[in-house]
């Protein structure tokens, strides 16, 4: 920890180990608070959201702001897309052809809609139009990278001085909403329609309420971590590759597309050191997958500054309120019938409703609370992630210097 000028860095050592704590927390919060597992709220959402308001609470009476080096907590994203890539298999793939393009289809023209409602309102607030991009597309669907990325160059083009500011805000504001939108959205479907899994699947991601890790034996848990290296080292070298070739793709796509490529060019009865088959769908990875995204969320929630975001609240609030209910609309009379109106689709929505106001994590999140409730979706898992962990950056810089440039 460094102290200077009123400002408490903490490094990434600590900042991981409050990660977890406050990923018990909001464990324990949801033990607690029956509301919130009725809704599938994510444990991590919970404490984070509260440890945050903790953090700007101590700022607000003592003027001291914490900081938190986040560079740990990428390493937690890398694993868990790789535990999503070892767990795919081409069937499933195959499978998500048409529910994939169906759902990138409704993806890209979401995105286009939220541009244009960013745009819409901004202009009731006398906005200029670049406002209304950031308040869409640049931190909603994009998220704080994205924002971060374009902020300089919309203040310097257009003449936004604060544009960092919004877009941060949005994105932060924009990642709780969506935190707390996909459980009560699928629990509705869910409900409303009788909806079950047709099959009783594994969980790609933790273990069944009521079931103990204890099944889990140490060198199981050790195999998988082994299984997890080898992804991620093929990984790397995919993404030194691409790179070379002109195309930069976050390290976690590479290794999500590293574990597809090893999980399905493996034989069943390839030897291993371990004595055990390749470990695709094994609690052991299901457990990492858990653990993993579960630390990386409450990380990301617990370091948000609220207070950096309280001069901004009136049209920043107006847009987001809009764009949620866009959202909603969207998920439940688009999205859900075009993926079939069954269990799989309902999960799907839930992971939709991260992937329009949050990010990939939180869609991730959103999913995996619904599957431990409910049960699990492996298409949902197969076809959200690859959607938004790779089309969405792809098409977001195309669409967005296209709205700038015309608006």
């Amino acid at each position: 920890m460094v102290w200077l000028d009123g400002v408490l860095s903490i490094g990434p050592f600590l900042a991981i180990t409050i990660g977890i704590v406050v990923f018990f927390l909001g464990r324990r919060i949801n033990q607690l608070c029956a509301p919130l597992r009725e809704f599938s709220i994510p444990e991590p959402v919970s404490g984070g959201l509260l440890f945050s308001c903790l953090i700007a609470l101590i700022y607000a009476l003592s003027g001291i702001e914490i900081e938190f080096d986040l560079k740990a907590r990428d390493a937690l994203l890398v694993y868990f897309f790789t535990t999503i890539g070892i767990n795919a298999s081409l069937k499933d793939l195959f499978k998500g052809g048409l529910p994939l393009v169906i759902l990138l289809t409704i993806t890209i023209v979401y995105m286009l809609i939220q541009n244009i409602t960013g745009i819409g309102v901004a202009a009731l607030f006398g906005l200029d139009s670049a406002v209304g991009i950031l308040g869409g597309s640049v931190s909603l669907i994009g998220g704080h990278g994205t924002a971060i990325a374009w902020a300089p160059r919309i203040s310097d083009g257009y003449d936004v001085v604060n544009a960092m500011e919004i877009g941060i805000a949005c994105a932060t504001f924009g990642l709780i909403l969506a935190s707390l939108m996909g459980g009560p959205i699928a629990k509705f479907l869910i409900h409303r329609y009788q909806l079950q899994p047709e099959l009783k699947e594994t969980l790609d991601v933790g273990i069944a309420k009521g079931k103990q890790s204890s099944a889990i034996s140490g060198f199981d848990f050790l195999d998988a971590i082994l299984a997890l290296h080898i992804c991620v080292i093929l990984g790397v070298i995919l993404n030194k590759a691409i790179d070379e070739a002109g195309l930069q793709l976050p390290l976690f796509v590479t290794c999500l597309f590293a574990g597809i490529l090893i999980t399905n060019s493996i034989p069943d009865s390839f030897p291993r050191l371990s004595g055990n088959k390749w470990p695709a769908r094994k609690p052991a990875i299901a457990l990492i997958a858990d653990v993993s995204l579960g630390t990386f969320l409450a990380m990301s929630l617990m370091s948000m500054q609220l207070w950096t975001l309280v001069d901004l609240a009136g049209p920043i609030f107006a847009i987001l309120a809009t764009q949620f209910v866009i959202a909603v609309l969207v998920n439940l009379f688009i999205v859900f019938p075009a993926m079939g109106r069954n269990y799989d689709a309902a999960v799907v929505c839930s992971g939709f409703g991260g992937i329009s106001l949050g990010s990939t994590p939180t869609a991730m999140a959103n999913m995996s609370a619904v599957s431990q409730r409910y049960g699990n979706s492996h298409l949902a898992f197969i076809i959200v992630p690859l959607v938004c962990a790779f089309f969405i950056d792809l098409v977001n810089a195309m669409i967005i210097p296209y709205f700038l440039s015309h608006f």
